[in-house]
């Protein structure tokens, strides 16, 4: 399992992409829409095969029907990183080692881009939506080799949740991701053009 990408939520996706510009001092890119959740989003490359993504609920999507992912129908107040994303081999695979409530995998596709993402029937991930979501991607094409380099690579990942032990022991060891003991939240450090980030 590999860290994947990283999601900025906002009530909006202007408020969700200019949190992370302003934080990091560098423009995001277009991204697109995901007709079965209703959401849209904004991206960033990173280096070493990351990216972020600035997504919120698009006000011009009908209903998908259906809870959205990364619980954002219950998303309120400032824009803030909410979710990291970890690729694995075989989804189905990794479910039946992980906790209930990490999901059921979705077929998903964007254009050329094809995966298979774990959605919770609630759309709430469990630690306090902290797990973090499992993707399969298909194919050869990844969104970070499609991006432009924003000239910004992550240094770290640090998870703080009240059962940070437990959440790594489950995990294991995960480069550039690091679990410390405290209340529920995210927080990415970043080397940028303009120095040493953070974002949370």
């Amino acid at each position: 399992m590999l860290l994947d990408h990283l999601a900025v939520a906002g009530e909006t996706l202007e408020e969700a992409s200019a949190h992370v510009e302003q934080a990091l001092g560098v423009p995001l890119q277009d991204g697109g829409k995901h007709e079965r959740f209703g959401t849209y989003n904004r991206l960033l490359g990173l280096r070493d095969g990351l990216y972020l993504e600035a997504i919120a609920i698009d006000p011009q999507a009908p209903n998908p029907q259906r809870t959205r992912w990364f619980d954002l129908d219950r998303f309120k107040g400032v824009p803030r990183l909410t979710n990291w994303i970890c690729r694995v081999p075989d989804i189905s695979a990794s479910l039946t080692v992980f906790p209930d409530g990490v999901g059921h995998p979705i077929d998903l596709a964007r254009g050329a881009l094809s995966w298979q993402m774990a959605v919770p029937p609630n759309g709430r991930l469990p630690f306090d939506n902290l797990f973090p979501a499992l993707i399969q991607w298909h194919g050869d094409l990844h969104p970070a080799n499609m991006l432009q380099d924003s000239g910004c690579r992550l240094r770290r990942l640090v998870v703080f949740h009240p059962d940070a032990l437990e959440l790594a022991r489950l995990l294991g060891e995960m480069d550039a991701v690091v679990f410390d003991t405290g209340p529920a939240a995210l927080r990415a450090e970043f080397e940028t053009p303009h120095g040493k980030r953070v974002l949370e």
